[in-house]
């Protein structure tokens, strides 16, 4: 169950002002890093709300953040529809397809669950990748921003832009946390634990399961939005199987069933990423090493073995200054 604890709380404040003020002081290309960070948290959390706390360990988020990216790529680029419409339909058609994955694999779990959702991911990435009026191999250009010009952003600016994909992070938390803490949220962590009993309960657990897909899809279209305006470009690559793993590594590495930990996986994996790369071509590998050690100590990741130290801290502090009391009074006593 979801409780957004201080530690919780402090912990995405400072992520999410930390990479505010890197942004304000980064040049380009350190900006462009925070865009490819927040995106990234949004995909990861929207995974994280299925894997985490649904149980639900999708290998498709990689085709539905696609999908997000290429309707508005299609709507912006190609049929010269509002920015702002673009981002509504896409997120619109990420959530439904996402709905209508949940619904069909509702009735799997554990390794079919997982094969199903990679089926379906690369049925996605084939059908895109041959589709010569998609742009196929070559992917698509001329993807158009957002235009907030009526507010005094300008999205073309990078540090604008980059503020801007923080906000939708921070939005994306907000709204995954309020789900998370609701009775949706609530039964679905149930539906996890014990399926059998909640489903003896009367309650209709293939619904929610789906609507969960749905809910996380939405979010993962979102996150495809984004990636599409950074570059304004887009290809297959961005919905291929290897975006999924990319996405259920930096939940693994953040800390699964957290949702703060899918955001901090995000920003550390994009700092191994591309700092790593600066002094070897085979960063892979070092991301690798560092997330068989997060799973070796704890299996907790790296925020959720942050937050497991500090409430075994809290324990002892209690028990220690018991301790301590019963030590006065037999000293007293003597």
């Amino acid at each position: 169950m979801f409780h957004q604890t201080t530690t919780k709380t402090v912990t995405i404040l400072l992520l999410f002002i930390g990479m505010a003020i890197y942004t304000v002081f980064a040049g380009f290309y350190g900006r462009e890093l925070v865009i490819e960070a927040a995106y990234l948290v949004i995909l990861a959390i929207s995974l994280d709300m299925v894997a985490g706390y649904g149980g639900m360990v999708s290998l498709c988020h990689g085709a539905i953040f696609g999908i997000g990216a290429y309707v508005f790529a299609v709507l912006t680029g190609m049929m010269g529809v509002s920015p702002f419409i673009a981002l509504v339909a896409a997120i619109a058609a990420s959530g439904l397809f996402g709905l209508f994955v949940g619904a069909v694999t509702s009735r799997t779990s554990g390794i079919f669950f997982i094969m199903t959702t990679l089926a379906f991911g690369q049925m996605v990435y084939v059908y895109t990748f041959e589709n010569r009026a998609l742009g196929g191999d070559d992917g698509m250009s001329g993807v158009a921003r957002l235009d907030l010009s009526m507010i005094g952003i300008d999205t073309n600016d990078s540090l604008q832009f980059a503020l801007l994909a923080i906000v939708f992070a921070a939005l994306s938390y907000a709204v995954a946390a309020f789900i998370m803490r609701s009775g949706f949220g609530r039964t679905l962590v149930g539906i996890r634990s014990n399926e059998v009993r909640m489903r003896a309960l009367g309650l209709p657990v293939l619904r929610y399961k789906a609507f969960a897909f749905g809910i996380s899809g939405a979010l993962a279209g979102l996150a495809g939005t984004i990636a599409a305006q950074q570059t304004m470009f887009v290809s297959p690559e961005m919905m291929s199987w290897m975006m999924s793993g990319e996405a259920l590594v930096i939940v693994i590495l953040g800390g699964l069933g957290t949702l703060v930990g899918a955001a901090v996986g995000a920003v550390l994996f994009v700092f191994l990423q591309h700092e790593v790369s600066e002094v070897t071509r085979y960063w892979h590998m070092v991301v690798g090493l560092v997330l068989i050690l997060v799973v070796v100590l704890g299996n907790r990741g790296a925020y959720g073995q942050i937050e497991h130290l500090l409430e075994r801290r809290k324990k002892v502090a209690p028990k220690a200054s018991a301790l301590e009391v019963a030590a006065e009074k037999d000293a007293s006593h003597a």
